[in-house]
């Protein structure tokens, strides 16, 4: 069975019968009708996922894998704060009337900084450094920068990707790449499985780009939280069948990382639970 949905259903549980409440709090958001939308949360969930056992997709539902990759395209590739130049419609809400969503996430990865050794955005001087001194400790991405937070439509959620290279001794001499995600605040109904995917695929791009394996992505959720109205929704979501983790593969033709596109992506044997529609979205 797979170890997302094992890690999912923990998660969840543990927030349920362990969280605390901002019922009755001073909150930012709200729901479409206009009423407050509270939270149950955990703080400091870590969860962590081997890439080399198994993609880490749940299986109660279906996770859209390919409009996943086409997001961390969209931030860590295109390098991009127009929804116009993204296929999903996840940030529809956020963006202005130009649409844009200000100066956050791809607009901080392209931001070009001067080094000792030259000019490179944070994609370019992580994929230099991995080339050049893989086993250094200062293969980071940052996303949340203070001066531009108010020039965003949305402090970002995801904030911070660590590179991280060990030496397994693998019978073919190559890498591993690992990542610690951070994140302040996650809607684990909407978007725990979908971070997870996107930054999985991310670490997978980055490891075959850079002649390495993919290893572990660990998670750190700092507000892991369930919406109030999201709460029986999830209790039905948890109480589903299981399924062994689909087969996930990149093109292994693909050794730039800046030729990367969705049909890049190959998804087989995916086996899940149906889909939950009308999940209704706190802004």
């Amino acid at each position: 069975m797979s170890r997302a949905d094992d890690l999912f259903v923990s998660m969840c549980e543990d927030i349920l019968s362990n969280g605390t409440t901002t019922q009755g709090q001073k909150v930012r958001p709200h729901w479409p009708d206009g009423s407050t939308a509270y939270t149950i949360k955990r703080f400091g969930v870590c969860n962590r996922y081997d890439l080399r056992k198994e993609f880490p997709a749940l299986t109660l539902r279906r996770t859209a894998l390919k409009s996943c990759m086409d997001e961390i395209l969209w931030i860590y590739q295109r390098k991009s704060s127009n929804i116009a130049d993204l296929h999903p419609h996840i940030w529809d809400e956020w963006a202005d009337e130009n649409g844009s969503i200000g100066r956050a996430y791809g607009y901080q990865v392209g931001k070009v900084s001067t080094y000792p050794d030259g000019s490179f955005d944070q994609m370019d001087r992580v994929l230099k450094d991995l080339r050049e001194e893989p086993f250094s400790r200062r293969i980071i991405t940052n996303l949340y920068c203070i001066e531009d937070l108010h020039l965003m439509r949305l402090y970002p959620c995801a904030y911070s990707c660590t590179f991280n290279v060990t030496d397994d001794n693998r019978a073919d001499g190559r890498l591993t790449l690992n990542m610690v995600l951070n994140q302040r605040s996650q809607d684990v109904l909407t978007a725990n499985n979908w971070n997870v995917s996107q930054y999985a695929i991310l670490l997978m791009m980055v490891a075959q780009c850079s002649n390495m394996v993919a290893g572990e992505l660990v998670h750190m959720i700092a507000d892991a939280h369930i919406y109030d109205r999201h709460v029986p929704i999830v209790e039905e979501l948890i109480s589903r069948p299981r399924h062994a983790a689909p087969h996930v593969s990149l093109n292994p033709d693909v050794l730039d990382f800046y030729s990367f596109t969705t049909d890049d992506l190959y998804v087989t044997d995916y086996v899940c639970g149906p889909q939950v529609r009308n999940i209704p979205v706190a802004v």
